[in-house]
């Protein structure tokens, strides 16, 4: 498969389903909650069809893993080389709050690696593309795309990510072990492209979160040559386990501290 070739499809795909997304924000739209007790929109639902359908046209070959379609059994989805990995509306509750602050997600894993990662932000009219042999960028409609990159070195005080909807006293003390800091408030998988385009220094995620809410802001982020790391400093990787939880995590940008060394301990 040329990498380089499902660039624009893909592009496009997410586009679309942040369209969808879109007319249904402009609406007095119903929540409903999931089993986990997670809200559901009829726009993650819009979405999820959008990108399934457009995927089985593109590589009816691949198989896909939504996170409003149901997971696999490992017994079945571990033997898999490759796969779409996607969240069709990552954010559902800056969606409902209506701060603009939410994406679509799409990834392609190939052997437990995000290989290719779209991130769409449906208010912004923004992409964020990352791929191997490509690079990172950033594409708003109507402008030049601008290649990104993390910063190469951390501000005095260091930038840090936060979670607007999740936040605890694990992050708490990772931030007393940093001292001065500044606090950037952001949602869904922005959190990433943030520091993939430079805008801060690290973002630390000492909670849970699924394998379907990283996977395609991992590759923007590493292909802007930055870290996606568990706290003893692996990769993080895909499609190895019975669940699809991640562990915590660490979005390293600059690269001139030892982020990991900050880690308070975990209970």
């Amino acid at each position: 498969m040329n990498y380089l070739e499902m660039i624009e499809p893909l592009a496009k795909l997410a586009a679309a389903a942040g369209h969808r997304i879109l007319e249904v924000y402009a609406t007095d739209f119903d929540v409903q909650s999931k089993d986990d007790k997670s809200p559901l929109t009829q726009a993650d639902l819009a979405a999820h069809n959008t990108i399934v359908d457009g995927l089985a046209q593109l590589a009816p070959d691949i198989p896909i893993i939504s996170e409003e379609g149901g997971l696999p059994p490992f017994a079945e989805r571990g033997s898999w080389s490759r796969y779409w990995l996607i969240d069709p509306l990552d954010g559902t509750r800056e969606f409902v709050n209506r701060n603009g602050e939410f994406t679509v997600n799409i990834a392609l894993i190939v052997n437990g690696v995000p290989v290719i990662g779209v991130v769409r932000v449906p208010v912004r009219a923004t992409t964020y593309i990352g791929c191997e042999g490509f690079g990172s960028e950033r594409r708003e409609d109507g402008a030049n795309a601008k290649k990104i990159k993390v910063a190469q070195a951390s501000r005095n005080p260091p930038r840090i990510v936060g979670s607007r909807s999740h936040r605890g006293a694990s992050l708490d003390a990772l931030l007393d072990n940093i001292g001065e800091f500044d606090l950037v408030p952001m949602g869904s998988s922005l959190k990433f492209c943030v520091v993939a385009e430079g805008g801060a220094d690290m973002y630390p995620r000492l909670g849970p979160t699924s394998e379907w809410d990283t996977a395609a802001a991992q590759a923007v982020v590493e292909q802007a040559g930055g870290k996606v790391v568990t706290t003893n400093g692996k990769a993080l990787a895909y499609n190895q386990k019975d669940d699809i939880l991640n562990p915590w995590f660490v979005v390293i940008g600059a690269p001139d501290r030892d982020w990991l060394a900050l880690l308070p301990e975990r209970e």
